[in-house]
């Protein structure tokens, strides 16, 4: 039985051969332009506080991406990871005392923990996985619900810490939960990045292109599919650490709202779900297009612009934004 590195020579083989652009350097001027948006647009704390949203749905629509792309599962459910990995931060941190910064990476891994629940449904595939995973995320909302001694239930919960100080820098100021967000945005795009160059990522492209081949070879498809469920859960569930701390209050319908699972979907497709760079930049073009241009046309049912425009994006770039750039580039 031959092992993981035999999967490079079957993805030579199944991939068709294409001009490789430098990953790092595209995903180092994207996080530069985004990282130098206040300053454009005059850093008014009602901008940062949209980029502040924009940020945590890109970072949301990058852990989909990942599992999408390398994974090649579609998932309605991403609010489940969402939702578990901001009680699980706030919780911890309120119970037990323990430090935020702490709490923030331990409720990503409790929301790993959550995605074992779910590692059954990977037996599924297409529409029947994606309706899984949602049942999941509902199940998760009910539970936050029903155990109003732990999670406060309907009536919320906010009797927890927000972001410290770090030499010198309020982390809760606007300012400063922007620019940590811009650092574990660039983090999780680094660590998708590195997935992907190496032989796992490698492997999983070899299977997205022909599973039977891989399995033929020794590659064990189940495994690696449930390595991209685990890490695509741990982001989601630091990304909503970090909100449910930004914002300070947290109750189930807001935590478990199906718009976690559906923006990111829609921030990944506008902007490229298969680039690194695609879905950062999608989030965020799409989270303020909806909430400065949308909703100053329709102020109730402004998400029915949003359908329209990714309808149209669909249609015109099924690559996404960033495939309809490269492909201006190539015929310039």
């Amino acid at each position: 039985m031959a092992s993981l590195e035999s999967a490079p020579a079957v993805a030579l083989k199944a991939a068709p051969a294409r001009s490789r652009v430098p990953g790092g350097a595209a995903l180092g001027l994207g996080l530069l332009v985004l990282a130098l948006l206040p300053v454009l647009m005059g850093a008014s704390n009602y901008m940062l506080g949209l980029l502040i949203s924009a940020l945590i749905l890109s970072g949301v629509a990058l852990a989909w991406a990942l599992l999408g792309n390398l994974g090649g599962m579609v998932s309605f459910g991403h609010a489940a990871f969402f939702g578990v990995g901001a009680y699980a931060s706030a919780l911890l941190s309120a119970k037990l005392g323990l430090p935020v910064l702490l709490t923030v990476p331990l409720g990503g891994l409790v929301a790993v923990v959550a995605s074992l629940a779910m590692l059954p449904a990977l037996r599924l595939s297409g529409p029947y996985f994606a309706l899984a995973i949602l049942a999941y995320a509902q199940i998760f909302r009910i539970l936050a619900t029903e155990a109003s001694w732990l999670t406060g239930g309907g009536a919320g919960f906010q009797r927890y810490p927000g972001l410290p100080n770090v030499f010198g820098l309020d982390l809760a100021s606007r300012t400063g939960s922007y620019l940590l967000l811009v650092a574990v945005v660039t983090l999780c795009a680094l660590a998708y990045l590195a997935v992907r160059r190496s032989h796992v990522g490698l492997a999983l492209r070899a299977i997205a292109e022909s599973e039977d081949a891989t399995r033929v070879v020794g590659v064990n498809s189940t495994v690696l599919k449930s390595l991209m469920l685990l890490l695509s859960a741990f982001i989601t569930g630091v990304f909503g650490a970090l909100n449910a701390h930004i914002i300070g209050f947290l109750e189930p319908d807001y935590a478990f709202s199906g718009v976690w699972s559906l923006m990111p979907i829609i921030a990944a497709i506008f902007g490229g779900y298969r680039t690194i760079v695609g879905p950062i930049g999608g989030a965020v073009i799409i989270y303020l297009f909806d909430q400065v241009v949308a909703k100053s046309l329709i102020a109730v049912g402004h998400q029915i612009i949003l359908g329209f425009v990714l309808v149209v994006m669909v249609l015109a770039a099924p690559n996404g934004l960033l495939g309809l750039v490269r492909k201006g580039d190539r015929h310039a």
